[in-house]
């Protein structure tokens, strides 16, 4: 076994610095677009009911402030609550005891007390779960701050709105990309100032860090998910296919509500998933490869192979960026789409090259890895392939969503199509683009599985999911572009704009659409690979030797864990609905009872509708959140390791698939619904105009599909990681403890 060519001196430097370089990039993007003066004169003032550009912004920026207050007050107690779980269930593996205690893999050495990981975990939880809302309450900062500069670009043109919506979005990857590794490697340094050589138990604790980043995950996608689907399906219900307004008309007294919607839901929420990802990710390579070669004989480059990825991925995507920003120029509406796209594919093939040089540099030509009892020898080209192999899977992820989602292509055409004879043959259509568009995905992670683990075992499938995340800079950049330009868009409307900057917003957001679309999928794709790597340390950790189907107790698991994605789904869809519900009636008590409304002649009562949301999002996110917490709890107590091995391994199975369905689903009912209203082709204008009958069932079609794709699809994948990492996280004392019910029989 041959050395590293990196020093362990020049890892301890190059992944801070690289960290360092991703914040101040993220800060001079700030500066970019703050340099975009608020000063909107008179042309943007001519709204009839008064209401104004700059009331409109203040109202969406502190109804957005307000929710996410309100919402962390409610998962700062919910953190507290979780960390003294894991300290009590932890700590009592060995009876609280301060005594060292025999290595599990290396029976040679001795390791540091239950008691010290139990502590240490709690600390990286709490460390994780911050970092996580940070994560999010800075992505919505954000968004607020450039929605406004956005819109007022697009008076300008088309290009220059793009620029500040893909900087700002730039603004949030990048800081978030940064902070995750910076603390997740400061976090590792620390705690190894008390385990020394112990690199078994101080890697165990720092799964902590991926149980805390996915927690608080769950709850903003959730809570802000159905947030902005209330407030969406209610505006949309009663404004446009009932009043025939606008989309963002300033009449409608949910528009606010749905705007503030986006920045809670599709942004911060989707921070603080994506961040959940890539700090799983991290912290289960991290865990598997302290019990083989690099943990064993203390190699701290190789050890840190995983952070060098995410080390490198920053600086790709930082000259990825530039290409969009400063490389080229947006001169056409035609031109956004591709722009974007050219992010995904410069970044993956620029990422090859980073991770070729990181795989030879940092790694020794060969190596074993821990493969379930054996040691498997590892050669680093080897490592490389499977970097490689979840990086380019993502990217044919990302195309295969685009095509089942973007209205430039046949299946959401003949979605758009179907609202000819109605709403029906809509939901039709949908549905089945839907269940088709999961087919090449789930190929696509089946060979990445395959070929990961036929190489390196779980330590591959772990660095294939790193490798997917490992431009997360850039994907999330091209996400929250989305949200930022739709947002623009409302802000004209809102602010009377004229119908020329209006047009250019919408096509801006239309590409969102898109992009966000790839985002998720991006984010389900790797979620998949995370969950199995996480599955693999959970089963090592917890002493299993094998996983075996025909067992009863692994069966039922199987069966109950495929059945959990459908009831979490029929929670989040039906808090959605009944939050809509109430959404739909006092929009339409506004409608009917304020003498004006409709004329422009009085201003809505925005602050109702925003209280509704609010009020319903906190209220109804708790259940799906204890379903998804406690049911590791639950089963690992009282059926065993078996048992919940089975469940994850069916939540995983059940859940990938119909997260991609949903997702897509709702992606393709929406840009059909945008196909009818652009009309930019002949068959488009056969469809409609707005307010024609097919543009109303690619209306209907669309509502159904909104918590779809923002609030089930999305939150599904945080379910099938969080209840991996958490049973990894007290898989000692399942180990120790779990089984209660089969014991009494």
């Amino acid at each position: 076994m041959t050395s590293a060519l990196l020093s362990d001196l020049a890892t301890e430097i190059i992944i801070p610095v690289c960290a360092v370089i991703g914040i101040v990039f993220s800060l001079v993007q700030w500066f970019l677009v703050s340099r975009v003066k608020m000063t909107p004169g008179p042309p943007l003032n001519n709204n009839k009911n008064g209401g104004g550009f700059n009331d409109s912004l203040i109202e969406e920026e502190e109804g957005a402030t307000s929710f996410l207050f309100t919402e962390y007050q409610y998962v700062g107690i919910f953190m507290v609550v979780f960390a003294i779980l894991i300290f009590l269930f932890l700590g009592s593996v060995k009876g609280f005891s301060t005594q060292s205690q025999q290595c599990t893999y290396d029976v040679h050495s001795m390791c540091k007390p239950a008691l010290a990981t139990a502590l240490f975990s709690t600390i990286s939880f709490l460390l994780g779960a911050i970092t996580s809302v940070l994560s999010g309450f800075l992505g919505m900062k954000i968004a607020t701050y450039a929605n406004a500069r956005t819109t007022l670009e697009a008076r300008k043109s088309v290009g220059k709105a793009f620029i500040v919506a893909f900087r700002s979005g730039a603004v949030m990857g990048f800081l978030l990309a940064a902070n995750g590794l910076l603390v997740l490697y400061i976090t590792i340094n620390l705690f190894q100032m008390y385990y020394g050589d112990d690199w078994e138990g101080l890697f165990e604790a720092i799964t902590g860090y991926g149980l805390g980043g996915s927690s608080m995950a769950l709850f903003g996608r959730v809570g802000g998910g159905i947030y902005t689907k209330a407030a969406d399906v209610g505006a949309d219900l009663v404004g446009k296919v009932e009043r025939n307004i606008p989309e963002d008309d300033p009449r409608n007294p949910a528009v606010i509500a749905d705007n503030v919607g986006d920045n809670v839901g599709d942004i911060a929420g989707m921070g603080s998933d994506l961040f959940g990802s890539y700090a799983e990710s991290s912290c289960a390579a991290l865990v598997v490869a302290s019990i083989s070669s690099f943990g064993i004989n203390h190699e701290f480059t190789a050890m840190l192979y995983p952070l060098l990825v995410s080390s490198v991925g920053i600086i790709v995507c930082l000259i990825t960026t530039l290409f969009a920003t400063d490389f080229f120029e947006i001169k056409a509406v035609k031109d956004i789409e591709p722009a974007l796209k050219n992010q995904l594919i410069i970044s993956t093939v620029l990422m090859t090259v980073g991770v070729a040089i990181v795989s030879f540099i940092a790694l020794p030509s060969s190596f074993t890895i821990f493969n379930f009892g054996v040691q498997k020898v590892v050669h680093n080209w080897q490592l490389f392939l499977c970097v490689c192999v979840g990086l380019w899977a993502g990217l044919i992820i990302g195309f295969v969503t685009e095509y089942y989602t973007s209205n430039a292509y046949s299946p959401v055409q003949d979605v758009a199509d179907s609202c000819r004879t109605g709403a029906a043959t809509n939901v039709i259509f949908g549905l089945a683009l839907g269940y088709k568009s999961v087919i090449i995905p789930i190929f696509a992670i089946a060979v990445s599985i395959f070929v990961s683990f036929t190489f390196a075992a779980m330590y591959g499938v772990a660095v294939a999911a790193l490798g997917m995340l490992s431009t997360i800079a850039t994907g999330l950049a091209i996400d929250a572009y989305g949200p930022i330009s739709d947002n623009a868009g409302g802000i004209a409307e809102m602010a009377g704009m004229s119908h020329r900057i209006r047009e250019r917003t919408d096509a801006l957001d239309a590409a969102g659409n898109t992009t966000a679309a790839i985002g998720k999928g991006f984010a389900i794709g790797s979620a998949a690979l995370v969950s199995l790597a996480l599955f693999g340390a959970f089963v090592s950790r917890a002493g299993i030797q094998v996983v075996d189907v025909l067992t009863p107790k692994v069966f039922i698991g199987l069966l109950v864990g495929a059945m959990l994605p459908y009831w979490f789904s029929a929670m989040t869809m039906k808090s959605v609905g009944s939050a809509a519900l109430k959404m739909v009636e006092e929009v339409r008590r506004q409608f009917n009872t304020i003498p004006g409304l409709m004329e422009g002649l009085a201003k809505p009562d925005y602050a109702t509708c925003v209280k509704i949301s609010t009020d319903a999002s906190i209220k109804e996110m708790i259940p799906p959140g204890a379903l998804v917490m406690l049911t590791p709890l639950i089963v690992g107590t009282l059926f065993g390791v078996e048992t919940l091995s089975g469940v994850l391994a069916g939540s995983l199975v059940s859940g990938v698939q119909v997260a991609i369905s949903a997702s897509n689903t709702g992606g393709a009912w929406d840009n059909a619904k945008k196909y009818i209203e652009a009309g930019a082709s002949e068959h488009a204008r056969t469809l409609g105009p707005k307010g024609s009958d097919p543009h109303k069932a690619a209306v209907i079609g669309d509502t159904i599909g909104d918590p779809l794709k923002d609030t089930s699809g999305p939150s599904l994948n945080i379910l099938i990681k969080l209840m991996a990492v958490e049973s990894l996280v007290f898989a000692p004392f399942f180990a120790a403890h779990g089984g209660v019910l089969f014991k009494l029989f």
